[in-house]
């Protein structure tokens, strides 16, 4: 397989044009859901809670939620809507009509995908920025982070995606996968606090929690060697995930 920028570029723009006649309903429910967690949780039970991983509580939820809705703009782009590309519209299959190719498709919706990721963190960054919740200039790091949590859950839903037979199955994928990430990555409560021995090693392999946990070190400026593994562990997974969905894309629409 080889890979056109010029192609992979046009398949980003096709879906930018189609995002324009619809985003203000789009961004509504993905941006604002972690809006009204941080509002709800970090107001309300803040008020019951000095302190947390030594910051305020609303202070402490503000970085990991950044995350949250990175992961969210990525996630419904490339489940939900990949696969009725994919499958009802066959929007795909008139694409490899032309001289794009089944990776240039792949790089085009992970590129898109990342961009509604941006979108929506970064929105949500200048949320909280003018809350007074993001200490300049160290918070500007939670930047790269965003664009990174898009990458790492766009592989991660483009896996999935592919692998599906069914709409059904997404279901799954939001109630049983992204809704434990999004409670047991140190988004609330810092896991080291609550966990232990084995459990801690376990959390570990969970995606979310690398994001958030150096979108929370830009934040509070508490650099450690443990964001090395972070990073490293964000890109290699990413990296595994679509090359596994590349070859998948190749299948589906080569077969």
């Amino acid at each position: 397989m080889t890979l056109s920028r010029r192609h992979a570029l046009a398949v980003w723009r096709r879906n930018a044009a189609m995002y324009r006649r619809t985003w203000s309903w789009n961004i509504l429910p993905n941006f604002f859901e972690p809006v009204l967690y941080l509002v709800s949780i970090g107001v309300g039970l803040g008020a019951y809670i000095t302190t947390m991983g030594g910051a305020s509580y609303i202070e402490f939820l503000a970085p990991g939620l950044v995350c949250v809705a990175a992961m969210n703009g990525a996630s419904f782009e490339v489940t939900y809507n990949v696969f009725l590309r994919l499958n009802y519209d066959k929007a795909y299959d008139a694409m490899i009509t032309t001289p794009i190719q089944p990776l240039d498709i792949l790089v085009g919706e992970v590129l898109w995908a990342m961009t509604r990721s941006c979108i929506y963190g970064l929105c949500f960054f200048l949320v909280v920025t003018v809350a007074g919740l993001a200490p300049m200039p160290s918070a500007l790091w939670t930047l790269p982070v965003v664009a990174l949590t898009g990458l790492l859950f766009s592989a991660i839903g483009l896996a999935f995606t592919l692998r599906v037979l069914q709409i059904e199955f997404f279901s799954f994928y939001f109630t049983l996968f992204l809704t434990p990430l999004f409670l047991f990555s140190s988004v609330f409560f810092p896991l080291e606090e609550r966990v232990s021995g084995v459990w801690l090693w376990i959390a570990e392999v969970l995606p979310l929690l690398h994001p958030v946990r150096l979108a929370r070190a830009a934040f509070h400026g508490a650099p450690s060697a443990m964001l090395f593994w972070d990073v490293a562990y964000s890109l290699a997974l990413s990296a595994a995930l679509l090359a596994y969905a590349a070859r998948l894309m190749q299948r589906k629409l080569t077969q």
